[in-house]
């Protein structure tokens, strides 16, 4: 029976705290998503700040990073250049918005990454940042 890596709750608790660490120097409010490979959540943090919508989009971006296997604004620039709804998929959480990326060990996805209550870019470039910590 294949077996494939997932991230696991310490490995996930760990990236949060990665990410509130950065979060906290900047004195930034946000939230911050980990999911396994299947878009299931493992662990979340909304700082102090954090504007409350941006808890289920946080979610959101992960979980579409980790189904879609690419970052969220990807898929959503694809559904915008080719004009089709996200709700396509059948499934209500997916979403455009960047800051939601998959979480790659070597080669394989293990789960995804969402970061929202920044702007877009930021929370693009904090993702990614975070991500690339994961080994």
């Amino acid at each position: 029976m294949p077996t494939r890596r997932e991230i696991g709750y310490d490995e996930a608790r760990q990236l949060v705290g990665v990410v509130a660490d950065r979060l906290e120097e900047e004195g930034l409010g946000a939230a911050v998503a980990v999911v396994d490979a299947h878009g299931e959540l493992v662990s979340f943090l909304r700082t102090d700040g954090c504007p409350f919508p941006s808890i289920k989009i946080a979610i959101s971006k992960a979980f579409t990073a980790a189904r879609d296997r690419q970052e969220s604004r990807a898929l959503g620039d694809l559904a915008r250049e080719q004009d089709f709804p996200l709700t396509n998929f059948g499934e209500i959480g997916y979403t455009g918005w960047g800051g939601g990326v998959p979480l790659i060990v070597d080669g394989e996805i293990i789960g995804g990454l969402g970061i929202s209550g920044l702007p877009e870019e930021q929370d693009m470039k904090l993702a990614r940042w975070a991500a690339g910590t994961v080994d």
